[in-house]
């Protein structure tokens, strides 16, 4: 009986041995992070993938950064990146997205409301496109945040010509590469939406599938206070200006 050639096996799956940074931002997520991380390199793991885990501890008060580094301490290919105080989620993004080594990058958030195992599945979608840009089915948050959610995503829409359904969904996967081709400017919550309307602008491709979505069980909510909503519309429409005033 011929034996079975476990390279083969690897071409069957189109996601082994792929070349992939996975990130997350977090802030005051101490109940979360090894939880998250841990399932992040149990997947890649699974994949066989080359593979690094980013931790981007953005200025957390609680033990957040110190337990980060205890997990990175026990696995080289973990790595945590300190903002000494609190700088923005979109700064937090940025410096996933610079301080990424592989061919690939995806990021999620550390609060663990996504399943890092759906990110496999979208492993695939890269030989037509350069970013997936993912969509919350049946999200798991409050009224409030749903409304501002949809409200948001409207006004992102006309603003840019974006045609995405989820503007802000935390489960995205990009090709490295295009983090060296486009600017990001944006330090708090509007850094998807540049990244996006850059990309677009640029002609890079984007196609959307769904994520399943889940409660936060530990830690608290920031984005949806009214102060970071006011300050996103008004970096909204300095955006645009830019981007639309770019060759």
């Amino acid at each position: 009986m011929a034996e079975a050639d476990p390279a083969s096996d690897r071409r069957d799956d189109p996601g082994a041995g792929v070349s992939i940074t996975v990130f997350f931002p977090c802030h005051n997520e101490q109940d979360n992070v090894s939880r998250v991380t841990q399932q992040a390199v149990t997947t890649l793991e699974t994949l066989q993938a080359d593979y690094e885990v980013l931790i981007v501890d953005d200025g957390s008060r609680d033990a957040t950064g110190r337990i980060a580094d205890e997990i990175a301490a026990g696995n080289p290919r973990v790595r945590v990146i300190h903002h000494r105080r609190n700088l923005g989620y979109g700064a937090a993004l940025q410096s996933g997205f610079r301080a990424a080594t592989r061919e690939l990058v995806f990021y999620t958030d550390g609060d663990g409301q996504f399943d890092i195992g759906e990110m496999p599945a979208l492993l695939p979608l890269l030989a037509d496109y350069d970013i997936v840009s993912c969509y919350r089915m049946q999200r798991q948050d409050n009224l409030l945040r749903k409304i501002n959610g949809w409200l948001w995503t409207r006004v992102i829409r006309l603003a840019f010509s974006l045609k995405i359904r989820d503007v802000d969904c935390a489960f995205k996967l990009y090709r490295r590469a295009l983090f060296d081709d486009i600017t990001m400017e944006s330090t708090g919550a509007l850094i998807d939406t540049e990244i996006l309307a850059r990309a677009q602008r640029k002609g890079y491709r984007i196609t959307q599938r769904g994520v399943h979505h889940y409660p936060r069980t530990a830690g608290q909510q920031t984005g949806a206070n009214l102060r970071v909503i006011l300050r996103a519309l008004r970096e909204l429409w300095q955006l645009r200006r830019r981007i639309l005033s770019e060759a």
